[in-house]
Order: structure tokens, then C-alpha cells, then sequence
């Protein structure tokens, strides 16, 4: 495991007693400029021995193509190095505006964090809650998370709080000991959309426990966790080494057959059940005619057929050539075959890796 060695005290001597407004938890790190490379490679370093809000929905599975559990255990171990992404960066930085707007919905007052936090009874628990909540409901100060959502996602946030951010927050309530918390989000640019979540003993319950089942074994036991179907881990396996090409690994025949066999029988399931939805597609298609808009009796919309897909460039060369050309321009692009002979390695470098499975030897013989 990595630790943290440029923290400006020693974690031991911290006292071992509650934050007045977090009575749960001590100060670990505190607040600072991630911009100041110093700052934050001591940030950076916290992350590594423990488990924080944001490692929590990876761990479960609940964070999409963002993270994943294999993602989070390739970070812990120093293997991949914590990249924020262009969406979090922007969230991060506007995260003041977003809870000015909950401040001003709620009628409720906000005040920032000392910093990262640790749990007093597991000191693995981390949190850094984006924003404080003062005086809700007779508690000194209450969490709140501040989240930038795409308009494609308004509908999640209508009615509570969507899975991830839930139990981002319902961590926050372990790691300090809040009665509750709130999650605001900004949805689309210009709409707030925010929830109060009360404290649920059995959510927490069960989430403290996977993860400490999950700390122990992955974390400091160094155990990897299986694979996943998720489409972070994806991500991550395609540029998680440096290839070299044609070398070989090993694997039993027993465990290569059984792996071959279950692509073949999904490859051709996942085919089968493309076929059955297209054959529902068209026959929805087909009710729609002309039409961009089905309704029932009740005036409800059941589905809309609108002409607002993806563009088709090679039918409008074709069928007018006219207008076509009058709207082609030049952009600059790379030319790869170029690349690939005169810099072979960088143009590899910069290849996606591409999973082949052999066909099985049953296939083979016969």
C-alpha cells in the first residue's frame, strides 16, 4: 500500500475525539487548493488507505461508466493514477453556485468544510462533503451534496435521489454520524432539483459492512475483485498496461473452454434478444406510419417516431450532390497510415486493443 508521507502532522496524534459538527469523525486533511500540486499530492495520498464517498458508488457498481470496482482497487494500489474527468472538474467547479441555489431554494444557510474526514470507530471511512448545512433541525451542521446532471437526467431527479448520489450521501452520514443530509443538482444548466434523505440504520448498516468485507479483502489483503460487466472496467483494462506486443500469457484449457463457451452462448443470446426488440421497433414503426407521434385513447403519448436521429452524409451526396458539395469543408485531420509508418510505435501506443475469442474447439472439430 502507498501511504501518505508528505502529510504536514502525523494521523496518530490526531485527538480521538468528534468534530463539534461531526461527532463521528475527526479532521484528517485539512481544506486546500487541489490547483497546488503540493496540496494535492497530500490529497491524493489520503485517498490511497482508505475508502471515500466517491470510491463508495465504484464499489457497488452504481457508478456507470465513471468507475468501478476494479478502478477503485487499481487507484488504492497505486496502479492507476486518480484522473478527474472533464464532467467532475466542471462539477467541482461549480459547486459554489450550485449551493448558493440550494441556500436560496431552502432558505437554509451553508458554510464549507474543514476538510477530509475520518471516521472515529473505522478509521478507513473518509469523507469530504462539498458543503455544510447550518443549524437543520437543532443539528449544528448536516452534509450536503452538490451534483451537475445532464438534462437527459432530470426525470431521475424528480421524484428523490438517484442511487449513486443517495448512497454517496447515506456514507457521509456513516463516516461523520448525521441525523440526515441533503443532495442538490444542477440538471441541464438550469435546473435545481434538491431532496432531503433521513438516516436509514439498515442502509448504512449494510453499506458499512460491504465495504469493510470489501476494504479488507481487496485493500489490505490485496485480493483483486472479479470481473465485471461495467463499462468503466472496460475502459480501464484496454489502457491499464503497456502491451508488449506478441507476448503470451497462459490459462488452463478447462478455464479457456469455459470462458470461450459462455462469449459464444451470450454473443448469440444478446443476438437473439436484438433480433426480438427490433421485430417490437418495427412493428411500432409501423403503427406510426407518417406520424412522428403515437397516442392512446387517453391522450397519453406511447411513442414518438420523430426524424431527429443521426445525419445521413453519403444520402445527401448521393441523391443532391448539389447541396452536398456547397456544405463540405476541409477540417484537419491526422493522417494515420502515414503515422503508422513513419512513428510504428506511437501509432501503437495509441491503438484500442481489441478482444478476439478463438472459436471453441467443438466448433473447430467439427
Amino acid at each position: 500500500m502507498t501511504t501518505a508521507p508528505d502529510l504536514l502532522f502525523d494521523v496518530a496524534d490526531l485527538p480521538p475525539v468528534g468534530l463539534p459538527e461531526a461527532p463521528a469523525a475527526r479532521l484528517l486533511l485539512p481544506s486546500g487548493d487541489l490547483n497546488d500540486p503540493a496540496y494535492r499530492r497530500m490529497w491524493e495520498a489520503i485517498r490511497l488507505d482508505g475508502i471515500g464517498g466517491s470510491d463508495v458508488a465504484g464499489i457497488l457498481g452504481l457508478a456507470g461508466k465513471y468507475n468501478s470496482p476494479r478502478r477503485v482497487f487499481e487507484e488504492k494500489h497505486g496502479r492507476s493514477t486518480f484522473q478527474e474527468t472533464e464532467p467532475a472538474e466542471i462539477g467541482r467547479e461549480i459547486e459554489d453556485f450550485i449551493a448558493m441555489m440550494f441556500a436560496k431554494r431552502s432558505g437554509l444557510d451553508i458554510a464549507m468544510p474543514p476538510g477530509t474526514l475520518q471516521n472515529l470507530e473505522r478509521p478507513w471511512m473518509r469523507a469530504n462533503v462539498d458543503r455544510y448545512v447550518i443549524g437543520s433541525d437543532g443539528c449544528p451542521v448536516v452534509p450536503l451534496e452538490c451534483k451537475n446532471r445532464s438534462e437527459y437526467q432530470i426525470d431521475d431527479w424528480e421524484d428523490g435521489v438517484p442511487d449513486a448520489p443517495a448512497i454517496q450521501c447515506y456514507w457521509y452520514m456513516a463516516v461523520g454520524g448525521w441525523s440526515h443530509g441533503y443532495v442538490a443538482a444542477l440538471v441541464g444548466g438550469n435546473k435545481l432539483r434538491w431532496h432531503r434523505l433521513e438516516r436509514d440504520e439498515e442502509i448504512i448498516g449494510e453499506l458499512v459492512e460491504h465495504c469493510e468485507q470489501w476494504y479488507q479483502r481487496h485493500i489490505v489483503e490485496g485480493f483483486p475483485p472479479p470481473a465485471d460487466g461495467l463499462e468503466d472496467t472496460e475502459n480501464l483494462l484496454a489502457r491499464l498496461w503497456e502491451v508488449q506486443p506478441e507476448a503470451v500469457a497462459e490459462v488452463d484449457a478447462a478455464t479457456a473452454d469455459r470462458l470461450l463457451g459462455e462469449h459464444e452462448r451470450l454473443t448469440a443470446k444478446a443476438k437473439a434478444v436484438a433480433d426480438e426488440v427490433r421485430a417490437v421497433e418495427n412493428e411500432m414503426r409501423l403503427i406510426a406510419g407518417p406520424n412522428e407521434v403515437v397516442k392512446d385513447p387517453t391522450g397519453r403519448v406511447v411513442w414518438t417516431n420523430k426524424q431527429n436521429s443521426t445525419f445521413a452524409p453519403k444520402r445527401l451526396t448521393e441523391a443532391r450532390p448539389d447541396v452536398a458539395e456547397r456544405f463540405t469543408v476541409m477540417k484537419p485531420a491526422i493522417d494515420t497510415k502515414a503515422l503508422a509508418a513513419e512513428e510504428p510505435e506511437i501509432y501503437r501506443q495509441f491503438r484500442a486493443r481489441q478482444l478476439r475469442p478463438a472459436k471453441t474447439a467443438k466448433k473447430k472439430a467439427a
